[in-house]
């Protein structure tokens, strides 16, 4: 028995040390200090992400989704400070362990390289912020409203209202079309009249219908010129500013309008016509003798 309680666990230490009051008083405070340790480190990183999110939301010129990120960065940290301090409360030596996490990081980094891609676009997306949440934006060649940013990919939402999932690498890496950056947007439209109208009396119908509507602003002056002489028509090319809002609706509703003032006014929108002339029955027989 004096043989077994003499056998050495660890560090010198044998089990009949193990048994004693002042090492069990020892582990138990150890213990007791590891969860007081634990309890405090959560307490710390939720108080700490809240304030940073509370931040975000409490002020409208900052951006939320920025906030939230920063906030769950500095809540990871605080818990992995709060673990290296519980493993030195146990006497465990913590730079061999950040030594093999930083090894351990080190292969994961490389076997998960598309995947660390996106979260490093996801970062640059969250700090410079080209895109945020309720914006309608076109990313590789995908058109949507912004309904979430994630580290690893932002979620759009279609015109059809189709739910579009789009990683970052993919969004940081290519051209980003913002249509909601900017208060205020420039139409474009071309119309295209035959060449024996009038081009002063058109100019004149496009002016008064596209600026007799009230989402036309007069300020900056509208653009109104014909630009292209064509094949079989007249081109005008017309820009006009307006509420970026307004941009869509204002863009379709006025082809609509100017293309009944134009019905009015008797002016014309040729197009391309092809006439097909069957050949002649006697015609083709001939041909035949011909040849």
């Amino acid at each position: 028995m004096q043989d077994l309680l003499n056998t050495p666990l660890w560090n010198g230490k044998t089990i009949a040390d193990v048994l004693t009051l002042e090492f069990l008083a020892s582990v138990a405070g150890s213990v007791l200090g590891a969860v007081l340790i634990l309890i405090a480190g959560f307490i710390a990183a939720r108080i700490v992400r809240n304030r940073l999110v509370g931040i975000g939301l409490q002020y409208k010129r900052l951006d939320d989704t920025l906030f939230t990120f920063l906030g769950d960065i500095a809540r990871y940290a605080i818990l992995a400070f709060t673990i290296l301090f519980v493993l030195n409360t146990f006497g465990v030596q913590t730079t061999s362990v950040v030594a093999v996490i930083g090894a351990a990081g080190l292969a994961i980094g490389l076997a998960l390289q598309g995947t660390l891609s996106n979260v490093a676009a996801g970062v640059m997306i969250i700090l410079f912020r080209p895109i945020k949440l309720g914006d309608f934006v076109e990313v590789n060649g995908q058109m949507g409203t912004v309904k979430n940013i994630t580290l690893n990919y932002i979620e759009l939402a279609s015109i059809a209202n189709l739910h579009i999932v789009v990683p970052n690498s993919q969004v940081w890496g290519n051209t980003i079309i913002n249509y909601s950056t900017n208060p205020t947007r420039r139409v474009q439209w071309t119309f295209g009249v035959s060449y024996d109208s009038d081009l002063k009396q058109t100019e004149e119908i496009i002016r008064q219908t596209i600026m007799s509507d009230p989402r036309a602003h007069n300020d900056p002056e509208p653009f109104i010129q014909v630009n292209n002489l064509g094949d079989f028509s007249v081109d005008f090319l017309v820009r006009v500013w307006c509420a970026n809002s307004d941009a869509f609706a204002f863009e379709t509703d006025m082809k609509r309008k100017v293309k009944e003032a134009f019905d009015v006014a008797g002016i014309v929108i040729p197009y391309p016509t092809q006439t097909n002339y069957p050949a002649l029955e006697s015609t083709v027989s001939r041909d035949r003798k011909v040849g």
